[in-house]
């Protein structure tokens, strides 16, 4: 199992973003695959977490409006496009996989955090005020 997250960087309040995650080595449609994040001091946050098996999509309420999550199947790729960037969604964003589709679901709303079967390493988002 490969997930290989990319795409973090520095930008200003009200920047847009795009996270990329390259997963492979497990069968998508079985499987859910999140994004996730951590800033310093505080606990992993699920942010958006999407099943490519009927196209569902969840958010994590901070981010719900803003952010976007988006699966290419041709480039094994997730995408996370994040809009209208504040400073408190800074942290090390990670991408995740988990064989448990209504688990993933459930951390996204619920705020709290059940664990992913795979992760890939983090990209750092910096959002500057």
């Amino acid at each position: 199992v490969q997930l290989q997250a990319s795409g973090g960087g520095l930008v200003h309040t009200g920047d847009s973003l795009r996270l990329s995650c390259r997963a492979s080595g497990f069968p998508w449609d079985d499987y859910a695959i999140a994004w996730f994040r951590q800033a310093p001091g505080k606990l992993r946050e699920g942010v958006a977490c999407i099943t490519t098996v009927d196209g569902g999509v969840v958010y994590g309420n901070s981010v719900k409006g803003r952010f976007t999550i988006s699966s290419d199947r041709t480039e094994n790729t997730v995408y996370l496009e994040m809009n209208s960037l504040k400073p408190e969604d800074a942290g090390v964003y990670y991408c995740a996989a988990d064989e448990d589709i209504s688990k993933t679901r459930t951390t996204m709303t619920s705020g709290r955090y059940y664990g992913m079967d795979y992760w890939g390493k983090g990209t750092q988002v910096t959002v500057s005020s």
